[in-house]
């Protein structure tokens, strides 16, 4: 039996979580479980995440942050719990219905044999963008992704998602102590060490759907940490792409 720990970081996502647990826990997933890493939320997630859990016994459990720590680490702590917690498996979401609920069992599915990770990815056939995306939305998004793919040459098509699964034996193999990007190009920084070290991937296509509430916590500092951390990654890893 393969316990699986599905994170979701949260900041300010009181209005989504319930009914996001209550999708998440329908699904026909054996030893599933939701670990929530809360940036201490002004609105209360936190303190409704702690509620919940009586809901569901044994299945969520949630680590608080003093403050808004960014994604990035959000995960990599989330990442550190769930392999010390017995996972073999290790998924990652947002909290705001964006990424759909029900490909989860299709991701899990596609990590049998020797896949490694499970990308739900925008750009593969059948892949979608929210169709009420205004057009320069739509183009950004697509921009940010071929620009980090074109810097740093991977086969991947979509290395800004945030929709994965993971073999926990695969992430184990990456130096998560060298990870710094806290904002979304932690999901680019993580996709070329995954491609640099030989882990195996396969894309799975999704609908990516616009967040039903609150406001999304995409930035200009984001976006710039993004463009120029791109650049430095080669950089950074330049011991891993010799090997």
């Amino acid at each position: 039996m393969s316990k699986t720990t599905l994170i979701i970081p949260t900041y300010n996502e009181r209005q989504n979580l319930p009914a996001l647990l209550e999708e998440i826990f329908k699904l026909d997933i054996t030893d599933l479980h939701v670990l929530i890493v809360d940036d201490n939320s002004p609105d209360g997630t936190g303190v409704l995440a702690e509620d919940l859990k009586a809901t569901y016994p044994g299945k969520l459990e949630i680590l608080h942050r003093v403050g808004k720590l960014g994604l990035g680490t959000a995960y990599i702590q989330g990442f550190e719990i769930a392999m010390q917690s017995g996972a073999q498996v290790i998924g990652q979401m947002d909290a705001d219905f964006s990424h759909p609920i029900w490909k989860i069992p299709q991701l899990l599915a596609a990590l049998q044999g020797d896949v490694d990770v499970a990308i739900g990815s925008r750009y593969v056939p059948g892949g979608q963008l929210d169709e009420n995306w205004p057009f320069w939305r739509k183009g950004l998004s697509r921009f940010g992704n071929f620009y980090a793919r074109t810097i740093l040459r991977l086969p991947i098509r979509d290395v800004t998602g945030g929709f994965r699964f993971w073999k926990s034996a695969a992430l184990r193999r990456l130096p998560l102590d060298r990870v710094r990007s806290n904002g979304y190009v932690f999901q680019v920084e993580m996709a070329y060490l995954a491609y640099l070290l030989g882990v195996r991937f396969r894309e799975i296509p999704i609908y990516f759907a616009d967040r039903r509430w609150g406001t999304s916590k995409m930035s200009l500092r984001i976006q710039i940490e993004a463009a120029y951390r791109v650049w430095m990654l080669r950089g950074l890893y330049r011991d891993l792409i010799a090997r």
